[in-house]
């Protein structure tokens, strides 16, 4: 059960964190990620199949990433000011439903415009669980523990919640393809659907939605919006999209590697070797010695992304692509805790959940474009040309982490 939050005095040390949201909370927060992940692949999935169109495929699944995009923040600054419960709960049932409405239409004789505008209603409407989870736990972090504890239980508690993230869109496209290869094209789409109503609402009714504070709670005003584009903000938020724009350029052009080999439904079990690898390191970040800085952390994992990525266009076997993306996720673990742990320090008064849904509609923006555009270049240039194209996403994420060091510098 979760316990109310207290300042830690002398005499009363807090309890661990898991104690303090009750023992429940972590595996409900980290299934009510799945529908997130798996809908964008999932929405793919379904229309290649029901209309046999890959560019009709691509462009639904893009629109389902802008609907993320443009609306997410907006679910983020209601939960500011509204409290989390009834947004989650409303966004969930919309969600599900519409879930549940493409998998009927996708086969009916519907046009493909209706697709198109359902696709975008159901980016907009995905209940935003990590950045909403993050928001939460930052909330209890700062109100229990004392600020030298409260960095260090920060910064591991972001590392579990980017690992968790990593989790969920590295076995989320796993599933889909699981649920497609052994039911049928509809069953990702309406898993997502079930475990939205499930689950998200499972959240969205945990005790600890109270421990984020609405802006009618607060002592003070929240920041004005301008402050949500200050450059300490907003880099952390091209950040994230840049990778995003790595796991969709390397997912697709992954499958398309695959399917080269003759074996492209094997592509999302390839796939988890990157996971695997980013799991462990973003675990590891707790460890890492203070003198090891953020900004030294993003530069450093930023490299090591972008050396992998060089290597993937001369993989020419199998098992050398596992060992290539076992690399290349020791450098997004990391990355991703660091700029989820800056985009925290820096979240506006009374703004976490609207920051921390930016990073979240960063990703899922970068990784649904990435999938479209990178799925035509494949089907015209083949997977050659495909492999090129990750790299650019960690030019971005190293890009980003550089102006970050220099913006430091100059502070």
């Amino acid at each position: 059960m979760y316990s109310s939050v207290t300042p830690e005095t002398p005499a009363q040390k807090p309890a661990s964190l898991i104690r303090q949201t009750g023992a429940g909370y972590f595996p409900i927060a980290l299934i009510a990620r799945l529908p997130f992940a798996m809908m964008v692949v999932g929405v793919l999935t379904l229309v290649v199949a029901a209309r046999d169109s890959i560019a009709l495929g691509g462009a639904t699944s893009a629109l389902t990433g802008l609907g993320t995009a443009l609306i997410g923040p907006l679910l983020g600054a209601a939960a500011d000011k509204f409290g989390q419960r009834p947004v989650l709960l409303i966004a969930g049932l919309v969600n599900s439903g519409l879930l549940a409405l493409m998998a009927w239409l996708a086969f009916s004789p519907a046009p493909n415009s209706t697709l198109l505008v359902i696709a975008f209603l159901i980016g907009a409407s995905t209940p935003q669980v990590a950045p909403l989870s993050r928001s939460r736990l930052v909330g209890i972090i700062t109100r229990v523990y004392p600020r030298p504890r409260a960095a260090k239980v920060l910064n591991g508690t972001m590392a579990y919640e980017s690992a968790a993230d990593e989790m969920a869109f590295v076995f989320g496209p796993v599933v889909v393809g699981v649920l497609a290869t052994t039911l049928s094209p509809t069953a990702p789409v309406i898993g997502a659907a079930v475990l939205a109503v499930v689950f998200v609402t499972a959240f969205a009714l945990h005790p600890t939605a109270k421990a984020a504070p609405t802006g009618d709670e607060v002592p003070v005003a929240p920041a004005p919006v301008r402050d949500l584009f200050r450059f300490g903000v907003l880099v952390t938020v091209i950040g994230t999209f840049g990778m995003g724009l790595f796991f969709g350029t390397a997912l697709t052009a992954l499958t398309a590697f695959m399917g080269e080999r003759g074996a492209p439904e094997q592509a999302g079990l390839v796939y988890g070797a990157m996971g695997l690898g980013s799991a462990i390191l973003a675990l590891s970040v707790a460890l890492f010695p203070a003198r090891f800085t953020l900004t030294a952390r993003w530069i450093t994992f930023g490299v090591i992304l972008t050396v992998g990525a060089i290597t993937l266009p001369f993989v020419t076997s199998v098992p050398a692509m596992v060992l290539a993306l076992l690399v290349i996720g020791t450098g997004i673990g990391p990355a991703l805790v660091t700029m989820y742990t800056l985009a925290a320090g820096r979240s506006p008064r009374a703004r976490s959940s609207t920051v921390m849904t930016m990073m979240g509609s960063g990703v899922i923006v970068g990784q649904s474009g990435a999938s479209a555009l990178v799925g035509a270049l494949a089907e015209v240039s083949g997977a050659g040309a495909a492999l090129w194209t990750p790299l650019v996403a960690a030019g971005i994420v190293l890009g980003a982490g550089v102006a970050n060091g220099l913006h430091d510098r100059r502070r």
